[in-house]
C-alpha cells in the first residue's frame, strides 16, 4: 500500500534502501538547484557581457585634451596639481542641425567632489567674451570651432585656473535617445515657450525634449535661459535614469546605456572601466544632491566687432575657480546661486 507520505518507505522496507533513496532526492534536489543558480548568474553575465560590449562598441575615443599641456596656474602664481581635489568633467553638446557644423551649442562643467556627495554643473554661455589661447578675445564658443575639444580645454582651464581631467560630446538628438529610453523625463520650466513649455513642471517626451534644450528665441535671455533649460533638463534626466523604477529593470538600463553612448565621444583617457567606476561613486546621489548654477557674468555688451556678447565678471569667475581648485563648491553656490 502506497504510504501517506510521498517519498516514504512502505512498510517492512530495508532502512539502509531507505537512507540511500534520501541521499539520492537529496541529490537531486541541490543538482536542480545548482542548474537554476548556474542558469540565473549565466544570463546575468551574459547580459553583463552584452552590455559592456554594446556600450564598448558605442563610445568613440579621441584626443580631447591639449597635448603637451602646460602647467595651470592659479591667481597666486601657484601651479595647480593635475589631480586635484574632485574630479572635473567638460561636458559639450554639439547641435547637429544643418548649418550648425563646427559649433558646441553645451558647454557645462560638472565637478564631482572628492566625496562624491554632490554633482556640480556650470553651465557656460556660448557668449561668454572670454581670451582665447593664441586667438585674443573671443566668444567662448569660438575657441570649439578654431580649435575643437583642446583648445576648448585650454582656455577653460585659463579661465578658471583649474584642470579638467575629462572631457564628453554628444549631440542633441542624444537627448532625444535618451528621454525615451527611460520612458520620458519631468522637468520644471522657468517660463513658457513656442515650443509648447508652460512655466512650471513638464512632462517631455524625446522629441518635446528636444526642442525644450533647443529653443532660446523666445526666452526673455536667449542663451542664458537657454543654458538654465539645459541644466534643468540634464537633472531631470540624469534623476529619471538612476530612479528604482530603471535602475532595477535589466531591460530599461540596456535601453538608456545604449542610447546614452551610440553617439558618445570621450578623452582618450576616459575608459569604460573608469566610467563604470565614476557611475559606482554616485550610486547614493538623489534631487537635492544636483545642484547646478550658470558661469558668472557681469551683463550684456558688444564686441569690437558688432557681435552681442556677454560680460565675464573677474571677481566672481576668479571665485568660482578657487572653489573649484579647493573643493569649496558648496560654499561656492550658497553665496552666489540664488536658490
Amino acid at each position: 500500500m502506497q504510504s501517506l507520505i510521498e517519498g516514504a518507505p512502505d512498510a517492512g522496507e530495508n532502512p539502509t534502501e531507505e537512507r540511500r533513496r534520501n541521499r539520492r532526492g537529496t541529490r537531486r534536489v541541490l543538482i536542480v538547484l545548482a542548474t537554476v543558480v548556474a542558469l540565473v548568474l549565466g544570463g546575468i553575465v551574459a547580459f553583463v557581457g552584452y552590455l559592456g560590449y554594446r556600450v564598448n562598441d558605442n563610445i568613440t575615443q579621441e584626443d580631447f585634451l591639449p597635448e603637451n599641456r602646460p602647467p595651470v596656474t592659479a591667481p597666486d602664481g601657484t601651479d595647480v596639481p593635475e589631480t586635484g581635489i574632485g574630479t572635473n568633467f567638460l561636458v559639450l553638446g554639439a547641435d547637429t542641425r544643418p548649418g550648425d557644423a563646427g559649433r558646441s551649442d553645451v558647454i557645462v562643467l560638472v565637478h564631482v567632489p572628492e566625496d562624491a556627495s554632490t554633482v556640480q554643473m556650470i553651465h557656460f554661455p556660448r557668449d561668454l567674451w572670454v581670451d582665447i589661447p593664441g586667438r585674443g578675445k573671443d566668444k567662448i564658443n569660438a575657441a570649439y570651432a578654431y580649435g575643437r575639444e583642446p583648445l576648448l580645454v585650454a582656455t577653460m582651464e585659463q579661465l578658471l585656473g583649474i584642470r579638467i581631467h575629462h572631457v564628453a560630446r554628444t549631440d542633441f538628438e542624444g537627448f532625444q535617445r535618451m528621454t525615451d529610453a527611460v520612458g520620458g523625463v519631468r522637468v520644471y520650466a522657468e517660463e513658457g515657450g513656442s515650443d509648447g513649455i508652460v512655466e512650471g513642471w513638464n512632462d517631455l517626451d524625446g522629441e518635446q525634449a528636444l526642442a525644450f534644450v533647443r529653443e532660446r528665441y523666445t526666452l526673455s535671455e536667449g542663451d542664458i535661459s537657454r543654458g538654465r533649460r539645459q541644466l534643468a533638463f540634464i537633472k531631470a534626466l540624469f534623476l529619471k535614469a538612476t530612479s528604482p523604477e530603471n535602475i532595477t529593470n535589466p531591460l530599461a538600463v540596456a535601453r538608456f546605456a545604449d542610447a546614452a553612448t551610440e553617439n558618445l565621444v570621450v578623452d582618450q583617457g576616459l575608459s569604460i572601466r573608469a566610467m563604470t567606476d565614476y557611475a559606482v561613486s554616485l550610486r547614493d546621489i538623489r534631487g537635492g544632491d544636483v545642484v547646478f548654477a550658470t558661469a558668472p557674468f557681469s551683463g550684456f555688451g558688444t564686441s569690437p566687432g558688432g557681435a552681442s556678447i556677454d560680460v565675464v565678471d573677474e571677481e566672481k569667475m576668479a571665485e568660482l575657480g578657487e572653489a573649484l581648485r579647493t573643493d569649496t563648491m558648496d560654499e561656492y553656490l550658497d553665496v552666489f546661486v540664488t536658490p
